[in-house]
């Protein structure tokens, strides 16, 4: 299988060498030239045996160039040796209305670790494969959890080196403390006076410039990403979806061939259009839910056609969908219209003038799959409060977005296929506007404290790298202007 442009430059690579590149040459994303596709036989089979063979089997639809021996190797590196703390990886709790497909089992407690811990070990066995020499510098724009999982993923990994840009005031306490720990000696995290759309628009100016990229490939540098722009970041998150499939038929709630429901909470588009791959492959999926919170930039397209970034920006208890600019959104339209020029065209227009519009014909195919919602932040909280004086669960803040859109989608629709929540972080991660929404009071009370009563209000374990946050020591002070962010690489770098 080879992979092409979302803007379609003349370029088709393997996935190793894609997943070096992260960004394609033209600025576009790189894409399968073809979908694979999977028969029920083959989904069924998914049953009974572990989510590292799962995995196996997914990632080998796509990635081709890789042997079987090396896929297993990066997998059992990855989600093995004590790193996630559920023998299932990615745990399907059920209840009696919903399923709630838990990713946040990993080393940081969110579920970028389900692609950061793999996307690592595909790049150093891709730069082995292609005999790639310099060192390759990853560049990540996070709005909270990509940051620290990548720098988890990357750290001391050979060949390469890791360079994280946050928004300052932008990510939870727990967040910020989490990066600004990390140990490794090819790590870097800079805050920029921003926000996320600046870090992420600044990390975009850089890749694109070629006198910089020139500069670094004279001192054996090359630039890639580890956001989900990058192809190696952004498949093995399609292994989950099949995954919570399986084990909904084990659990005989639903039988092979039913269609069921996602609803997402998102905001770089890149975790749904994962579940989008696996529909495509031949996963029945009946819709997926678009959960978005007040920055519904998302909701606002799926619903009209215009993507419009020219509004106000706000910052709410869940950050890691403060976002105006979904990157992933590119591939969604690449798929649907099969029009390169068009995807180009549109990309140029968000770029110059903030906004574009698909029209009528392609909103029309994209509403066939996609519905979307969302709720503010005192949604979220009642959300929060309804799911745990009903079930005893206590949801996340992005999760209890999901919850409540999920819940918008089926009371508008009145859609009886089972309904999966797609819970994206542990509540430990967002713990004070957790208990606050549970009508404790936290104030005064430092992260650590607020870690304690949640666990007394939860009865779950707090996490072992958060737990571990008490004694760590704050390693990293950089701090530049969003203008200032290709000087801050140059620093590290050369």
């Amino acid at each position: 299988m080879k992979y092409i442009s979302t803007r379609g430059k003349a370029e088709r690579l393997d996935s190793a060498e894609a997943i070096i590149h992260g960004l394609a040459g033209d600025g576009g994303l790189f894409v399968p030239d073809e979908m694979p596709k999977v028969s029920m036989d083959f989904v069924e089979g998914l049953k009974g045996i572990s989510y590292e063979e799962r995995s196996e089997k997914v990632l080998g639809l796509f990635l081709t160039d890789y042997t079987e021996g090396e896929l297993k190797s990066c997998v059992e590196r990855a989600y093995g040796g004590g790193k996630f703390d559920h023998e299932r990886r990615a745990p399907l709790n059920i209840f009696d209305d919903v399923s709630v497909l838990e990713l946040w089992h990993g080393p940081t407690s969110a579920f970028k670790d389900m692609a950061l811990q793999l996307l690592p070990q595909l790049m150093s066995t891709a730069l082995r494969k292609t005999g790639e020499k310099d060192t390759v510098l990853i560049l990540v724009a996070t709005s909270g959890d990509t940051g620290k999982a990548a720098l988890e993923g990357f750290r001391d990994v050979e060949q390469t080196k890791i360079m994280v840009f946050y928004p300052e005031g932008g990510v939870s306490k727990i967040q910020r403390l989490q990066m600004l720990t990390q140990k490794g000696s090819n790590v870097n995290v800079t805050a920029v006076r921003g926000n996320f759309d600046d870090a992420q628009s600044g990390v975009k100016a850089i890749f694109s410039d070629e006198a910089f990229g020139s500069k670094l490939a004279e001192h054996g540098v090359k630039l890639s990403s580890a956001n989900s722009i990058n192809w190696g970041r952004l498949v093995p998150q399609i292994v989950y979806y099949f995954s919570a499939y399986a084990d909904l038929l084990s659990a005989h709630r639903i039988q092979a061939g039913d269609e069921i429901d996602f609803c997402v909470p998102t905001g770089n588009f890149g975790d749904i259009l994962a579940a989008f791959y696996a529909k495509c492959m031949g996963l029945p999926v009946h819709k997926l839910v678009c959960a978005s919170n007040v920055n519904n930039v998302l909701t606002d397209f799926l619903q009209t056609g215009v993507y419009n970034r020219k509004r106000d920006f706000f910052k709410t208890i869940t950050p890691s969908m403060d976002i105006l600019i979904s990157s992933n959104l590119e591939r969604l339209l690449y798929h649907v219209t099969k029009d390169a020029a068009k995807v180009k065209a549109w990309m140029r227009q968000l770029s110059e003038t903030g906004r574009y519009d698909v029209g009528a014909d392609v909103l029309g195919e994209i509403q066939k799959l996609f519905w979307a919602g969302y709720t503010d932040d005192a949604g979220t909280k009642a959300a929060i409060r309804r799911v745990y004086e009903a079930k005893r669960y206590v949801p996340d803040t992005h999760t209890a977005v999901a919850w409540d859109v999920a819940e918008q989608y089926r009371k508008a629709t009145g859609d009886k296929h089972e309904m999966v929540v797609v819970s994206t972080a542990s509540p430990y991660k967002f713990n004070a506007s957790v208990l606050e929404a549970l009508g404790e009071k936290i104030e005064g009370l430092d992260e650590f404290r607020l870690l304690d009563l949640l666990l007394e209000k939860s009865g779950h374990p707090i996490p072992a790298g958060l737990d571990s946050l008490r004694t760590a020591k704050e390693l990293h002070k950089g701090v530049c202007e969003k203008d200032g962010m290709e000087a801050a690489v140059g620093a590290f770098a050369l």
